[in-house]
């Protein structure tokens, strides 16, 4: 489990970064906001109480792992609307580089509690929440309102089952947590299979 934990997030990028069009945009000045976001998120988590299993647990649960991924997904969007960004669209590629120092950090420190939602859990619900969000970002179409307004449906439904799942997880609901999970990875798949997918039947 530690060695997932320490891994995972880093092999996720690597396989990102080698599918077709994926171009390392802006990775460097990822890592290193990532560095200093992974300092900032250590202080905000050791003044939040997450209480037993109700609502406070959740909230908890979507600061650990949905605002690590959310921000970088909104300095992106910045950087590319200022400028800083022009080359293509890797909003995936940007939030996987800003969070693997988190990612290491947060392996090593939870190392001693040999706890599978901790190790395992939250670095797959990281990843899932960069690469899916992303995937429905490329998706908005302004000249398809239905799209789009279904398209954003799934931007915000990406975060909620993420956290639910680490919730139910939490509360012994294992069955639900394993729902919520398959739900929020199909469209990291998805998005992951899709490229390859094409490139094999392109003529």
């Amino acid at each position: 489990m530690n060695i997932f934990g320490l891994l995972w997030v880093l092999l996720v990028y690597s396989l990102w970064r080698s599918i077709p069009g994926n171009a390392n945009t802006g990775g460097g000045w990822a890592f290193i906001l990532g560095i200093l976001a992974a300092a900032g998120h250590f202080f905000l988590e050791s003044v939040i109480d997450p209480g037993g299993f109700q609502f406070s647990r959740w909230m908890s649960g979507f600061t650990i792992i949905v605002l690590p991924v959310l921000i970088p997904l909104l300095v992106y969007f910045l950087f590319s609307f200022f400028g800083f960004i022009k080359e293509g669209q890797n909003y995936a590629g940007f939030a996987l580089a800003w969070i693997i120092p988190g990612a290491i950090f947060n392996a090593i420190r939870w190392s001693s509690f040999s706890d599978p939602i901790l190790l395992i859990l939250i670095p797959v619900l990281w990843t899932s929440i960069a690469i899916g969000v992303s995937f429905f970002i490329k998706l908005i179409n302004p000249r398809n309102i239905i799209l789009t307004i279904l398209v954003s449906l799934g931007i915000l439904a990406i975060p909620i089952t993420s956290t639910s799942s680490y919730w139910a997880f939490f509360s012994h609901k294992t069955q639900n947590g394993t729902i919520l999970l398959i739900i929020s990875v199909i469209p990291m798949i998805v998005s992951v299979i899709l490229p390859f997918f094409y490139k094999k039947y392109s003529y």
